[in-house]
C-alpha cells in the first residue's frame, strides 16, 4: 500500500488523537497501529465491542450500508483510553471522505460526524480532592 494514493485526516477526541489514512481503493481492511507499535485490525482493536467498532465506521454507514468495504485504512492511535479512540477515529474517517469527495459533506454533516466534541476532563482545583469534590465537612 506504500505506493497507492490516499486521503489524510486527523480526528480527536479528549485526549486521543487519531491519523487515519484513507485508501480509495480496497476491501474493507482496516489496520490500526497503537502507541506500542502493535498492528491489529479494527474490528479486533476494540475486543469484540460491536457498539464501539459501529460507532469508528458511523462515516462509512451513513453513505451506504456497505460502503466501508470500498476502501482501506491504516490508522495509527495515540493517548487516551477506548471510547475516546472510536470516536477520534469517526471524525478522522469523516474527515478523510471529505478530502477523498466533497460532495459527501452535505450528506454527513447532518448526522453532526464533522464536529469534534469539545468536552475534556475538569482540572483539578487547589482544597478539593478532585476537579468538585470536596473534603468531607464536620460542623464539630
Amino acid at each position: 500500500m506504500a505506493n497507492k494514493e490516499y486521503n489524510y485526516a486527523i480526528g480527536r477526541r479528549k485526549c486521543t488523537t487519531a491519523v487515519v489514512k484513507l485508501y480509495s481503493q480496497g476491501g474493507g481492511t482496516f489496520i490500526v497501529k497503537t502507541a506500542s507499535g502493535k498492528e491489529v485490525p479494527l474490528k479486533e482493536y476494540f475486543g469484540g465491542n460491536t457498539h464501539l467498532y459501529e460507532n469508528a465506521i458511523a462515516p462509512f454507514s451513513v453513505i451506504a450500508p456497505e460502503a466501508y468495504k470500498k476502501f482501506d485504512a491504516h490508522i495509527r492511535v495515540l493517548g487516551g483510553g477506548i471510547a475516546g479512540h472510536s470516536d477520534a477515529i469517526k471524525l478522522g474517517f469523516a474527515r478523510a471522505l471529505i478530502e477523498w469527495n466533497s460532495d459527501l459533506r452535505p450528506t454527513l454533516k447532518p448526522y453532526g460526524l464533522l464536529k469534534r466534541d469539545p468536552r475534556v476532563k475538569e482540572r483539578k482545583k487547589p482544597g478539593l480532592k478532585k476537579a468538585r469534590k470536596a473534603p468531607t465537612w464536620s460542623k464539630r
